[in-house]
C-alpha cells in the first residue's frame, strides 16, 4: 500500500479543514514546499497537493506552488481542485503534476472528460470521490448530487481509469478513524481497480486496517501535521 500525503492549499499556504468546511482551518506551514521536501526526506514517494481555493473556484489558482515542489523534488503528484476546463488541465500537467485528480468536472460533464481520457490517457487521471453516505459532493464538497460512488467507478473504470480516491467528508479532518467498511464494500464490487482511501487516518493501525482490506493507497494529512502518525513511523510501508 503506497502511503500518499497531503498538502492543502489555501492562499499559497498549507493548511487542512475540519470536515471540508473552509471556516474550520487551521494553517501548518506558509511554505508548502517546505513539508514536500520533508515528506520526500522521509522517503515518501507520491504527494496529494489539493487547491482548495481553486476547488471553490472551479478554475485552478495555486499551480505556482505545483510547479514550484514539482521543481525541487522527485515526487510523483497529483493536483486536484478546480479542474475544470482544457487549459486548467494543460496547466496542471504543465506545472508538473504526474496526475490530474478529477472530481466535479467528472461528474457534471461527461462529455469533456472522456475526450481528455483519450486525449491524455486514462492512466493520467485519478478519479476523486468525495462522498457523504455513498452520495457523491463536488465543488470542494459545497454541492451534493444524486450520484453514488459505485455509479461512478461503473462509469469509468469501463473508460479505463484505474486509480480513484474516495474521501469521505464526514471522517476528514477528525482524527476518528477511516471509512474501513465503505472501502471494503467498493473493494468488493470493484477488485480490479485502485483504490486509495482518504479521510479520517490517525494511527499506523488505521493504516494498518486499510492495507488489510485490499486499499492500494492511503492518503493522509492532519494525522501527519497534529502529530499522531511520525514520518519515522511510516517508514514500515515503504
Amino acid at each position: 500500500m503506497t502511503i500518499i500525503p497531503a498538502i492543502d492549499i489555501i492562499d499559497g499556504k498549507c493548511v487542512r479543514l475540519t470536515k471540508g468546511d473552509y471556516s474550520q482551518k487551521t494553517i501548518y506551514n506558509k511554505d508548502p514546499l517546505e513539508v514536500a521536501l520533508q515528506f520526500e526526506d522521509a522517503g515518501l514517494q507520491r504527494l496529494h497537493l489539493v487547491d482548495l481555493d481553486g476547488a471553490k473556484a472551479g478554475d485552478v489558482k495555486n499551480w505556482k506552488v505545483l510547479e514550484k515542489i514539482a521543481g525541487k523534488t522527485k515526487l510523483s503528484i497529483d493536483f486536484s481542485g478546480g479542474i475544470s476546463t482544457q487549459n486548467n488541465l494543460e496547466i496542471t500537467f504543465n506545472s508538473g503534476a504526474t496526475f490530474a485528480s478529477i472530481g466535479s468536472i467528472a461528474v457534471k460533464d461527461e462529455f469533456t472528460f472522456t475526450g481528455w481520457l483519450l486525449a491524455y490517457g486514462a492512466d493520467k487521471f485519478i478519479i476523486g470521490a468525495d462522498v457523504k453516505e455513498e452520495q457523491i459532493l463536488i465543488k470542494g464538497w459545497t454541492e451534493s448530487t444524486s450520484l453514488t460512488v459505485f455509479e461512478l467507478i461503473d462509469k469509468y473504470k469501463l473508460k479505463g481509469v484505474k486509480q480513484f480516491f474516495c474521501t469521505d467528508i464526514s471522517k476528514d479532518g477528525l482524527l476518528e478513524g477511516p471509512s474501513v467498511d465503505l472501502y471494503k464494500k467498493i473493494i468488493n464490487e470493484h477488485p480490479s481497480i485502485d483504490l486509495i482511501a482518504s479521510g479520517g487516518v490517525s494511527t499506523i493501525k488505521d493504516l494498518e486496517e486499510l492495507r488489510e482490506v485490499g486499499c492500494s493507497g492511503a492518503i493522509i494529512g492532519k494525522a501527519i501535521y497534529e502529530n499522531k502518525i511520525s514520518l519515522t513511523d511510516l517508514k514500515k510501508f515503504l
